[in-house]
């Protein structure tokens, strides 16, 4: 936990426990002064106001306990051990907020939807989960939700148009279904000190032939890695790769959130390939999945897709600390902070937040020895293919809960989304979701700290980063598939091929359980015809035939020329 967020949370236990029965001005007034400052884009007028809409808003829900979960990141410790006690305070509603880990939140909401018991009053659930929304209809349509029973609870100053990733959380239908509470990206991280040292520099080009720098292409990523492993810099022994191998629902989210589309499995198309998706997934020009093999013109078994596979694992087993292929998502995150990692490909940027507070890796006068960059593609990756992954965590509100309850809910959700903390609440988790909050003086003066966070998000690369997207109609079901199937590759029990053709197998079976069952309506799977592989591999798109040489010529780019293409 970082400095900030422990000293938040003495604040947020103290207002807990000086709640009164009745809410007021002043509990507003107490928490802005303490918690929030200047560290807003609102004036202290402004603050107040929106404070004092909620304190009027939650009138008729004054006494009521509700509560709401989450996963555990840094921005939502900082929500439930934060936020959520200065919101009780504030309106006079109780309100928890649970912290479990993704996994767990997924198979909640998938109890909830099943069972129609209401287990939680509102989740943050990702956004992957939009196409499984969009066709069970078990959710609140938030469009229809903020016009109508919704409205009086629904704040004058949300601002939709402020946030950045209502795109991901809007359905094929035009409608939004979620709010974006916490925002971030798969990049690509490096030893910035390191790839500039100039005898590391004349040692790699004499080894190499070209210049270390940002690869643009898993060829040249593999070199960096080769490069940098077993060497010893500052006195500690370098590995040219991190990543995570243990079997654990962890494990397909290393997969699905992009993975397969870096390497070039799927379509072209943003933010998701079309028809085939970085899943593997095809779908028809209804929407409607039609398979996910090769012999229904899937991807998930095709050649790209076991390249993908194949690398992940040599650069697991090869470049990697020996414990990584023993860690899950969280346990691996925190690893690149203890200063021995040269590179990472697939960096989850929730976890910049405890890099920021690493002596090992950040200099005396707090600027970072690491920067972040857009990661490298495969040998089947083209132009117009989706380039990586973002993570859109999101309020969901399900049609299970009373109404009454969802109300109260849907006011926390705002408070902890609202422009009065976000700016503070980023500064925290650094997991942004408001343009005003990006473009604010707050992260003009604390980009040079972040290692190219801040233009990165500036920039309109970051909506070329997209969740999973509509072609999946069933998450909480496909998505525990990936882990268990690729999960015996990586152990060794299967070959990636093996592997791949049973996950395949297992998502169409699901598919086909949902086309029976008739569930979903119209816009449920319509499994397609089967035919040859060989008949779809001769195809334009995916899936695509295996290339004769899977080692195309590396290349990388400077990171300082990199930036300014963003800044332009």
């Amino acid at each position: 936990m970082n400095v900030l967020l422990k000293s938040t949370t003495a604040l947020g236990l103290a207002l807990a426990l000086t709640q009164p029965a009745w809410a007021d001005m002043s509990d507003a007034k107490a928490f802005l002064d303490k918690e929030i400052g200047d560290v807003s884009t609102l004036s202290r007028a402004d603050q107040e106001a929106e404070m004092q809409w909620f304190i009027d808003a939650a009138k008729p829900f004054k006494g009521m306990s509700i509560n709401v979960v989450s996963e555990t990141i840094t921005t939502h410790e900082y929500e439930s051990q934060v936020l959520a006690p200065a919101f009780s305070a504030i309106t006079g509603i109780n309100l928890t907020h649970d912290l479990i880990g993704e996994g767990d939140v997924v198979e909640k909401l998938q109890t909830q939807m099943q069972s129609g018991q209401n287990i939680y009053d509102a989740f943050v659930n990702d956004s992957d989960l939009i196409g499984t929304h969009w066709r069970y209809q078990q959710v609140r349509n938030l469009t229809d939700w903020m016009a109508n029973e919704g409205a009086d609870v629904t704040s004058p100053t949300l601002n939709l148009e402020d946030f950045i990733g209502t795109q991901f959380t809007t359905a094929p239908d035009g409608d939004l279904y979620q709010l974006p509470d916490q925002q971030f990206a798969n990049l690509y991280w490096f030893r910035y000190d390191w790839f500039n040292d100039p005898e590391i520099q004349a040692e790699f080009k004499e080894t190499y032939g070209y210049d270390l720098g940002v690869p643009v292409n898993w060829s040249a990523y593999e070199d960096i890695a080769e490069f940098f492993t077993g060497r010893e810099i500052d006195g500690v022994e370098v590995y040219g790769n991190m990543d995570y191998g243990k079997k654990d629902p962890s494990l397909g989210w290393r997969y699905t959130d992009a993975w397969m589309s870096m390497a070039g499995m799927g379509d072209k198309g943003e933010p998701n390939g079309l028809p085939v998706d970085e899943w593997g997934i095809r779908v028809n020009d209804k929407s409607q999945p039609v398979g996910a093999c090769m012999t229904r013109g899937g991807a998930t078994n095709a050649p790209a897709a076991v390249y993908a596979v194949d690398k992940a694992i040599k650069w697991l087993q090869e470049y990697s600390p020996p414990s990584a292929a023993g860690m899950t998502f969280s346990e691996a995150g925190p690893v690149p902070a203890q200063g021995n990692i040269a590179q990472q490909m697939f960096m989850y940027t929730t976890f910049v937040a405890p890099l920021v507070d690493s002596d090992a890796v950040m200099n005396e006068d707090g600027t970072p020895k690491w920067r972040l960059a857009p990661s490298p593609h495969g040998v089947y990756w083209e132009e117009g293919m989706k380039v990586g992954y973002q993570d859109v965590g999101s309020w969901t509100l399900m049609k299970s809960t009373p109404e009454d309850r969802a109300k109260a809910a849907w006011l926390y959700a705002q408070f902890v989304t609202s422009m009065t903390v976000d700016v503070k609440k980023s500064d925290v988790g650094l997991t942004f979701i408001r343009e005003s909050t990006i473009n604010s003086d707050h992260f003009s003066e604390r980009a040079d700290k972040l290692g190219g966070l801040v233009e990165f998000y500036r920039s309109p690369d970051r909506a070329r980063w997209s969740p999973t997207g509509t072609n999946v109609p069933d998450y909480p079901k496909l998505a525990q598939l990936w882990w268990q199937n690729i999960g015996d590759a990586m152990s060794g029990a299967k070959s990636s091929q093996e592997a791949l053709d049973q996950l395949c197998a297992d998502m169409e079976n699901v598919m086909e359980r949902l086309e029976r069952a008739g569930i979903q309506g119209d816009l449920g799977p319509v499994m397609g015809e089967e035919k040859e592989a060989s008949y779809w591999l001769e195809q334009p798109g995916a899936p695509k035939p295996k290339l004769d040489n899977e080692d195309e010529e590396p290349m990388t780019i400077g990171y300082d020329e990199l930036v300014s293409s963003w800044n332009q």
